[in-house]
Order: structure tokens, then sequence, then C-alpha cells
């Protein structure tokens, strides 16, 4: 996500991650932490589907972006459903061979639904529009 912040350059912006320690990297930003969890840690997903409620209340987007995981898929979800925000879903670079599952079921919530590798485009998404690397 770092690696496309001058595209928000002169907006109100404010960001939020599973890492507290990643709040540094960007001094002067409203930041928010929330819990991580996985299709494997299912239980901590109450917790964070919580303080993910909280985040998205209190910060209201009107634009949400991700460059995923299971809790970024919830947050779309409770973003979009809850405030109709425009929600836009970047696959991770890591999945060069196949989407994400979180990934996977962003298309049905993403506005706009991207893979950073063209070989896991498709007609019907999602789109490649290049990689952040």
């Amino acid at each position: 996500m770092r690696r496309i912040m001058p595209a928000f350059d002169g907006l109100n912006v404010s960001y939020a991650s599973v890492y507290p320690e990643y709040a540094e990297e960007i001094p002067g930003e409203l930041y928010y932490v929330f819990q991580d969890f996985s299709r494997f840690r299912k239980i901590a997903s109450i917790k964070a589907g919580f303080q993910l409620l909280k985040i998205v209340l209190s910060v209201r987007p009107d634009v949400v972006i991700t460059t995923g995981s299971a809790p970024a898929l919830l947050a779309l979800i409770l973003s979009k459903t809850l405030l109709q925000s425009k929600t836009i879903w970047i696959d991770s670079i890591a999945n060069c061979d196949r989407l994400s599952t979180s990934g996977s079921l962003a298309k049905y919530v993403a506005d706009i639904w991207l893979t950073q590798w063209e070989h896991l485009a498709t007609d019907k998404g999602p789109a490649w529009w290049g990689a952040v690397l």
C-alpha cells in the first residue's frame, strides 16, 4: 500500500492495518490498528469485526482500498454495506500462482477488483492494471 501512497497526495486519507509498527512509517497520518485473523484463526474475526466496525463508523470512508487479507475483506464488506463506500481490492503480489481466498471472494464486494499478475486476469475479473512493485 505504501507504494501507491503518492496517488493519495492532497486527499484526506486514513490508514488501518494489523501491524501497529507500520504507523511510524507514516507519521502525521491517521492510523488505526485491528486484530489479524485468517481462516485458521476464525475466533479472532469476532474481535476484528468489532474493531473494524468502530473504525469504519468513525472514519466513514468514501473509498476503501486494500492490498488484501481476510480482515481487509471484512473492512470492504462493512464499508460497502453500511456506508456504500467505493471499494478497491488489489490482490497481494505474493499471490502469483492463484488468487488468495479473500481475493477470490472480493469480487462480490469490490467495485474495482485487481490482481498484480497479468496471467491471473480474466475477462470476468480480476483485472490487471500492472503490478505495485
